[in-house]
């Protein structure tokens, strides 16, 4: 039957158990942050796991163009199943804050192509796409920083971040923040170029969370650090 996964749904079945839970007050509140769904998320990933790993659907799901089924999609996708020129296409259709996140964290993170397409996104003239390929480098800084260029991110950075778009200012900045958070060596001037841009400075921060204003960022993080 056309539209059959292997663990017996169809697309149909999931489509339409996705727009029974659809409920306007979480669509009011995901559309205050730009994503078009109206999903309880945590619903979304109980859906998630019962269908578990399924490619196939995964694929289904992203077709539909969808927004709280692109994000089902993602949840049962095999990440290392994507080629390089697929990934790329479904980033650059991932319009969505939610999805652009998820894709990026969920799948792009864990892909064998992921270090070609940091590059490639890194210079892409799209904001949103180049936001991706800082947000796969900020990984590199934190995880394996081995052949990057500390100073030149630190360079791009400066020059750049205070007029970036929000969504590419808000990756460089968090590159920036793990750039002092894990190397001593370049803490000062990461934070003297986070004092001085002030970027994120007023951003609104609930009691008890860390400011993503870069220096106080950097300043918690190495407390913890330290205290552990």
């Amino acid at each position: 039957m056309p539209g059959t996964t292997s663990a017996g749904s169809t697309l149909d079945e999931v489509k339409a158990e996705l727009a029974a839970l659809e409920d306007p007050r979480a669509r009011a509140v995901n559309e205050r942050h730009g994503d078009d769904h109206g999903v309880n998320l945590s619903k979304l990933r109980a859906i998630a796991k019962r269908l578990k790993t399924q490619p196939d659907l995964a694929r289904q799901l992203w077709a539909t163009d969808d927004t709280a089924a692109k994000l089902l999609a993602i949840l049962v996708s095999r990440p290392k199943a994507f080629g390089r020129d697929e990934l790329d296409g479904m980033l650059r259709g991932a319009r969505s804050p939610k999805v652009h996140d998820w894709l990026v964290n969920y799948v792009a993170k864990k892909n064998p192509n992921s270090e070609e397409l940091r590059v490639a996104w890194l210079a892409d003239p799209d904001p949103v796409v180049a936001s991706a390929g800082w947000a796969l480098t900020t990984e590199r800084v934190a995880k394996n920083p081995e052949g990057l260029d500390l100073p030149e991110l630190l360079n791009i950075i400066e020059a750049d971040m205070l007029d970036a778009p929000d969504r590419l200012q808000w990756a460089m900045n968090h590159c920036l923040a793990q750039i002092g958070i894990e190397h001593a060596g370049h803490r000062t001037r990461a934070l003297e170029i986070g004092e001085r841009l002030e970027v994120l400075k007023d951003y609104p921060t609930p009691p008890g969370c860390t400011s993503p204003f870069a220096p106080a960022w950097i300043g918690e993080m190495v407390r913890r650090q330290q205290t552990s």
